[in-house]
């Protein structure tokens, strides 16, 4: 918010400055143009200034008819509202509702609609939009560093989600309140809105999607976490099974901070599926609701880490 503040201040310098050399007509409202057209990425500032102008354009014209039509009455300013905007709304240039009244209430203090008049307003528009457009395109400052820290908060608290599981299937005993998945959701939400928001500021070629293909795994992802808790809310006994999974959500726990997919977690589920077929059958009917949950939840894990495999990037020598 700071930033964009000394951007603004910047913006309005340059746009009076220009208008007063210029010899625009009050050249304070060039200033007021410019903070309209600071926003917070590249793309969104250039396309809200195409918008505006295209919408202030519309309005001059609308409203310099009316007022040479019906004269330079406060109703006509009323009417003009009436007519402009819903066309605004059909044309989804609606950010230029503002700029095309500022323009046209200039146009009405003037009591003038002569060219003179709406070639001023035209001028201001260029100025004042202009220079916030270029103030934007200079230069966003870098979002990197803060999407990585969203990356390694998103990453300790999957970590520490895998290890209270793995507590539960040791000791089904322990209660775990479960703040981390709120946690970890709010953090994925903040960096998806980062990632996009980097990608908006890149001008050429979109910019790298490696950001926003990670914050999608990591809430599908999250998604199938909260499947894997409803399983584990069916785990209400201890057995060896359990704690062969539990064995397995903690190496997770680790790996899930790896940037490579190592595989280990899947060959290890592998085994525990070869493991499971020479167990004898359950001897009662709390043991065979409580297996059937452990072996749903490994059917879960595979598919947590399917989507890790498919999307976190692999070895070179693994292919």
């Amino acid at each position: 918010m700071g930033f964009r503040v000394i951007k603004t201040a910047i913006a309005v310098i340059i746009a009076m400055y220009l208008a007063y050399v210029l010899g625009v007509h009050t050249p304070a409202a060039a200033g007021l143009l410019a903070i309209l057209g600071i926003e917070v990425t590249k793309r969104k500032g250039i396309l809200s200034a195409l918008h505006r102008i295209a919408a202030s354009i519309l309005a001059l014209l609308i409203s310099s008819v009316l007022f040479m039509l019906l004269g330079f009455h406060i109703w006509v300013a009323g009417l003009f509202v009436l007519i402009v905007f819903p066309i605004l709304v059909r044309l989804r240039i609606t950010e230029g509702a503002v700029t095309g009244a500022v323009v046209m209430f200039h146009l009405y203090a003037y009591e003038s609609a002569t060219f003179a008049s709406v070639w001023n307003e035209l001028l201001l528009l260029l100025i004042g939009l202009g220079s916030a457009t270029a103030i934007n395109i200079a230069y966003m400052p870098k979002a990197d560093a803060q999407l990585l820290a969203h990356k390694q908060k998103i990453e300790q608290l999957f970590s520490d989600i895998f290890v209270n599981i793995a507590q539960h299937l040791r000791d089904s005993t322990i209660v775990w309140d479960g703040k981390e998945i709120l946690e970890v959701s709010e953090e994925i939400e903040r960096g998806a809105s980062l990632a996009k928001r980097s990608m908006e500021n890149t001008l050429l070629f979109g910019g790298d999607p490696y950001w926003r293909v990670y914050f999608f795994m990591r809430g599908e992802q999250l998604e199938s976490i909260h499947r894997m808790l409803d399983l584990v809310a069916g785990v209400y006994q201890t057995l060896p099974q359990g704690e062969w999974v539990a064995a397995i959500f903690e190496d997770i726990s680790q790996s899930v901070k790896e940037d490579y997919y190592t595989g280990e977690a899947e060959k290890e589920l592998e085994e525990l599926n070869t493991r499971y077929k020479r167990m004898p059958l359950p001897e009662s009917r709390e043991e065979f609701e409580v297996r059937s949950a452990i072996r749903q939840l490994k059917r879960e894990l595979m598919h947590y880490l399917a989507i890790a495999k498919k999307q976190k990037k692999h070895r070179p020598e693994a292919g």
